[in-house]
């Protein structure tokens, strides 16, 4: 979430009117959690608040990993900087239920799990980390088990443009990925507008439990594409569905 007002604006009311859809929500302040003189933020500050207040929202923490060539120190440096957010008595509200690791490997070696297994376990040892202290890797790609168990509660297999992610090649490959499906979440873009809730209605919650779709081919995360409005159409009448099966 850059431009942390603008982005709030447009959240705000799609959370409020589908209470039982889940959000989660990315935040990277400064390529991380940030540090003095930048932070505090005086929009991140005031604006994070306004999505942790909400039950239906978790916001975890952006952390990159660069591929386990970071120094751990430095990575759990950053989660403690964003454990420090909710004892902070003068932004009550700011906070994170979790932490969200990019560029993680997913090619196994001892020292990559040992890696991913520190920096995983510190996130959910951290008190200042609120909530369900949610972990998400993020490879973009399929990975091999071990370096799912035990840690990890949701791994990003699938981060590319809709041309690419709908080749035969690709959907081999992530039919060998051993995630359960509330373990799965895929960040799709270069959605056409028109078949975004199609593509994620029939295609896509069915196999993966966290969804991010957009029709922007550019600068995929700095805004909303024009189809935003539809894939939350889309991801609401799923959930709804899915909701009336379980009654049923």
């Amino acid at each position: 979430m850059s431009s942390p007002l603008a982005r709030s604006k447009v959240l705000v009311p799609l959370i409020v009117s589908n209470p039982t859809l889940e959000f989660v929500i990315i935040v990277n302040p400064n390529s991380g959690p940030g540090s003095e003189p930048w932070w505090p933020n005086a929009d991140y500050v005031r604006d994070i608040p306004s999505l942790t207040g909400h039950a239906n929202v978790q916001v975890v923490g952006y952390i990159s990993t660069d591929y386990c060539k970071r120094s751990i120190e430095k990575v759990l440096e950053d989660v403690n900087r964003y454990g420090t957010w909710s004892q902070d008595c003068r932004f009550p509200g700011l906070a994170v239920s979790g932490i969200f690791f990019d560029e993680t490997p997913n090619v196994f070696s001892e020292k990559v799990k040992d890696f991913l297994d520190t920096i995983t376990r510190h996130v959910k040892e951290t008190d200042g980390i609120l909530g369900s202290k949610m972990v998400i890797h993020n490879p973009g790609t399929a990975i091999d088990a071990r370096l799912a168990s035990p840690g990890l509660d949701i791994a990003t297999v699938a981060e590319l443009g809709y041309p690419d992610f709908k080749s035969s090649d690709h959907q081999n490959w992530l039919a060998t990925s051993s995630l359960s499906r509330k373990q799965t979440s895929y960040m799709i873009y270069a959605v056409p507008e028109e078949e975004i809730e199609d593509f994620v209605v029939t295609e896509l919650r069915n196999k993966v439990e966290y969804v991010f779709v957009t029709d922007r081919n550019t600068n995929v995360y700095s805004g909303f594409g024009s189809g935003w409005g539809k894939f939350i159409d889309a991801m609401a009448h799923q959930n709804d569905l899915a909701f009336d099966e379980s009654q049923s």
